[in-house]
């Protein structure tokens, strides 16, 4: 059985990340998967990762948990808004603070390489947008979406990383967003 981790990024529970995050689920459980979740919002942490790497902030017990969570699952689906080309300011205070040095990956003596901590396992990214998915791609090609792939999750040795881009949101219908939402569930079903 697959251990499916979904980190739900958004600050809002009234979000429609929290409907996708919730169809993944469903699909994922229909399929005998094991899940569980984090929802960013919930939990009780300083996102500012204060002194950078120079000196240790103590992880609060969430993000501990959070860690616990992520070295569990071989497959993590990251639920998030793309705001300003980049993820919301809470959950990027949490990858600040959880996918540390130690955990997440170790920087060589000496080197400019790294090992990467956190192989074997693979990943979604499933974003919404207020533009058109295609106009993110193409005309301003996808910055929050190589930041995560490329600059977070393959450098710490998560792969393959797919992602699902879903827009435009705010001014989208019910028939749209529910399209979507059966779209999500499939991927859910087949663990992707």
């Amino acid at each position: 059985m697959k251990k499916i981790l979904i980190i739900n990024g958004h600050p809002d529970e009234e979000s429609f990340n929290f409907a996708i995050a919730e169809a993944y689920k469903k699909g994922a459980q229909s399929s005998g998967a094991i899940i569980q979740e984090i929802n960013i919002r919930e939990l009780s942490f300083n996102p500012n990762l204060q002194f950078g790497y120079r000196q240790r902030t103590d992880l609060e017990p969430d993000l501990l948990e959070a860690q616990e969570k992520i070295k569990w699952a071989d497959h993590l689906v990251w639920v998030y808004p793309v705001w300003w080309g980049s993820v919301p300011g809470i959950m990027k205070g949490f990858l600040d603070r959880v996918l540390l040095p130690g955990f997440a990956f170790k920087k060589r003596e000496g080197s400019v390489w790294w090992d990467k901590y956190l192989t074997g396992k693979s990943a979604r990214i499933i974003s919404t947008l207020d533009q058109p998915a295609w106009f993110y791609f193409l005309i301003n090609h996808r910055p929050s979406y190589f930041a995560m792939k490329k600059l977070t999750l393959n450098f710490i040795g998560v792969s393959p990383v797919r992602a699902t881009t879903i827009g435009p949101i705010r001014l989208s219908k019910p028939a749209y967003r529910s399209k979507w939402l059966k779209k999500i569930e499939k991927l859910g079903r087949k663990n992707r």
